[in-house]
């Protein structure tokens, strides 16, 4: 896999037209449809539909593309500090979702207040690849849910033990509720993908699910798609409710029978980065007051 493959594969997504994509990318339009195919022989999957009026994303396709707009990123951030001599501290964060990042412009802010040079990327990433990223050094910390399966060789700040609740519109029927149980959920369950929840909350929405009739079951491929859902009053959600998180036009009321789960920061267990631990300081004084 090389970036000239990834770079066709994102052009020709986004254009959805392959003409369109070699004009851009100012290759012919042979030369792209070969990267294309040697990149779909490598993954072993087809990534577009093709016919001679139209071109559509496949499944595989959708749930690459996120990971190519990474790979391109990561690739090119390493470009430029490779050719940039200036003794610049970059900073590399994960998190899952928009929900997480916003919780970082507040620490960020005091951070390049005490490192000038500081610069930091934000990485969204689903759930199976995060730790991962940890884990070889791609990123430097990762906000996220802690698992039973957590690797070892990572080390774990918890935040803020944070409830499952039901998160949905203000006028859906169960938004009256100051609090609910697992028996009085009712209604339609929009459920995401393992990529963008936590195995955690995965587990109880399949308990939930397995019960549901078909009608009451709406499933969606991102986290984002499904808050715009519940806010249209299609449904509702089960999600952890994460201090500085919530929702504008949604309602999250706490599930007291569902566990809650532990938030925090996953890093290295060496600490080594010379800014990590007072990101994890600033991360702990933010939920702490």
């Amino acid at each position: 896999m090389n970036t000239t493959q990834l770079e066709c594969f994102v052009t020709v997504a986004e254009c959805l037209n392959f003409s369109k994509a070699a004009d851009i990318l100012k290759l012919t339009q042979p030369a792209v449809s070969h990267q294309i195919r040697s990149l779909e022989e490598e993954l072993e999957v087809k990534l577009f539909h093709r016919t001679s009026k139209n071109v559509s994303l496949t499944q595989e396709g959708l749930l690459f593309l996120a990971d190519a707009h990474l790979i391109l990123k990561t690739a090119l951030s390493a470009k430029r500090r490779l050719e940039d001599h200036t003794p610049i501290i970059p900073f590399e964060l994960g998190c899952h979702n928009h929900l997480e990042m916003n919780l970082l412009p507040p620490v960020l802010k005091i951070l390049s207040q005490n490192f000038p040079l500081l610069r930091p990327t934000i990485h969204l990433v689903p759930f199976p690849s995060l730790l991962d990223m940890v884990e070889n050094s791609q990123l430097n910390a990762a906000l996220g849910i802690k698992e039973e399966q957590n690797k070892s060789s990572l080390f774990f700040k918890d935040l803020v033990s944070a409830p499952i609740c039901c998160i949905c519109s203000p006028d859906y029927p169960l938004a009256k509720a100051e609090t609910l149980t697992k028996r009085q959920l009712s209604g339609t369950l929009i459920a995401c993908s393992p990529r963008h929840i936590p195995d955690s909350v995965f587990a109880v929405q399949n308990s939930i699910l397995l019960n549901l009739p078909p009608e009451q079951r709406f499933l969606t491929g991102s986290l984002e798609s499904a808050l715009t859902l519940a806010k249209a009053g299609l449904g509702y959600i089960l999600y952890p409710q994460i201090p500085g998180t919530q929702e504008p036009g949604l309602r999250s009321i706490p599930v007291t029978t569902l566990p809650a789960v532990s938030f925090g920061v996953y890093c290295s267990s060496s600490l080594d980065h010379p800014v990590l631990k007072t990101f994890l300081r600033l991360m702990g004084q933010t939920f702490s007051s």
